[in-house]
């Protein structure tokens, strides 16, 4: 990001292709194996904090100017946050996994036919979890329904573009 400085100062280069920029060196990067991440609220607030020092620090926005997420995210014309992006990766993920074979791995996995023991203490959020939590299901009912490439398309479409935080919450 800071490599980026003269570009981001350069008043040559128009804001929509500093945000195309943006979006096509970092984001890229860093939604790297998004799919397979297990996000919890703080880790969403964090990427939405990541997000957000981005586009600030694009726009050249001190600390100081007090000005809101929000009014930044409508100069922008941004529609659709980071970790939205997150979340339709990982069900899309979700779907080509639910599409496999049954003795594949990753199924295994997710339907959870796994033996052993689990650790003592409190257990972490499954990756499942964060599945069932964003479409309001069992994971199996979703399975079911994800076998069909175009209902499961139009399903996390409607999550995504229903999920609340988009622009600022």
């Amino acid at each position: 990001m800071s490599q980026l400085y003269r570009t981001w100062k350069d008043r040559n280069i128009s804001i929509k292709t500093k945000v195309r920029l943006v979006r096509a060196l970092i984001f890229h990067i860093f939604t790297y194996a998004a799919e397979t991440w297990t996000i919890k609220a703080a880790d969403r607030q964090r990427i939405d904090a990541f997000e957000m020092w981005c586009w600030r620090r694009m726009l050249q926005i001190p600390w100081t100017a007090h000005r809101t997420n929000v009014s930044i995210l409508r100069q922008l014309k941004i529609t659709r946050r980071l970790s939205t992006t997150c979340l339709k990766r990982i069900l899309e993920y979700f779907g080509h996994i639910a599409r496999r074979d049954g003795d594949n791995l990753e199924k295994i996995v997710v339907t959870g036919k796994v033996e052993g023991k689990r650790p003592r203490g409190r257990s972490q959020i499954r990756w499942s979890d964060q599945i069932r939590t964003a479409l309001d299901t069992k994971v199996h009912t979703a399975l079911n329904v994800a076998q069909s490439r175009v209902k499961w398309h139009k399903i996390v479409q409607k999550v995504v573009s229903g999920r609340g935080h988009d622009p600022q919450q």
